[in-house]
């Protein structure tokens, strides 16, 4: 009982300077349960996952052909995670084999509507984070 106790009490919200008022998380301290969150958004799978499923429901091999670069694996543990976490609904049909579709829950939808601007600011500003990096490596070789 001792056991559960301590895990259910790590997730208890937690109020600091950072938190929003009436909210009760901060995302600054350290026990904070919506860092769990930040976890989730800080995983590139996921957020493409869910700025594609942002233009509709998606099968399994559909994700897999828009995403390049990732596994099977990577993206069958990512949306399984996804779901876990009520961003995405899994939707099963009967078919021969199983045909499996997915798709953002209200949650997941505001998810992808924040994650937009982001991924646009990534795209215009590429060209600028690459040149200070040669930039930086250029004085870090030099000594």
């Amino acid at each position: 009982m001792e056991a559960g106790k301590a895990a259910s009490s790590a997730f208890l919200p937690c109020g600091g300077p950072g938190a929003q008022a009436g909210a009760g998380y901060d995302v600054y301290a350290k026990d904070c349960p919506a860092r769990l969150v930040l976890n989730r958004l800080a995983d590139k799978w996921a957020l493409l996952i869910v700025s594609l499923l942002g233009t509709g429901p998606l099968r399994f091999n559909q994700l897999r052909r828009e995403i390049e670069g990732v596994s099977q694996k990577a993206l069958s543990q990512t949306l399984r995670r996804l779901e876990r976490d009520g961003l995405i609904d899994r939707q099963a049909f009967p078919t021969v084999p199983v045909t499996v579709e997915y798709s953002l829950t209200e949650l997941g939808q505001t998810l992808a509507a924040a994650f937009q601007p982001l991924a646009s600011w990534a795209e215009h500003h590429i060209e600028t984070v690459l040149d200070a990096q040669r930039r930086y490596d250029e004085r870090a070789s030099q000594g």
